[in-house]
């Protein structure tokens, strides 16, 4: 079997929390320091540090060190585009199913 699907897995899993994607958008605007994100969420800097790690792995974020902090950084801004397709489809997906809802109690 080809790599790329372990890949591409290993890439969607890391998305696939409400945590991660929150760190995502705060980063989005560019890049911060880990210790600003405690404030921002309402973990321990331990769960915070497991959730860009598992990010880091995934090749989502990159991290550099400026001192004893350590600066995160989107590896690439497309990343967001895929989170904003996401969004998309789930917005025309309930859309459609409340559609079909309202069609269907008119009947």
């Amino acid at each position: 079997m080809d790599g790329r699907y372990e890949r591409e897995a290993e890439f969607f899993m890391a998305l696939g929390h409400p945590v991660r994607l929150q760190i995502l958008e705060f980063l989005a605007s560019g890049s911060r320091c880990a210790c600003e994100l405690e404030p921002e969420l309402p973990l321990d800097q331990s769960t915070i540090s497991r959730h860009l790690l598992t990010l880091k792995r995934a090749g989502i974020l990159g991290a550099t060190k400026d001192g004893v902090r350590v600066i995160y950084k989107l590896t690439d801004p497309r990343i967001l585009k895929v989170i904003r397709i996401v969004s998309e489809l789930i917005i025309d997906s309930t859309r459609e199913r409340l559609a079909a809802l309202e069609a269907g109690r008119r009947s």
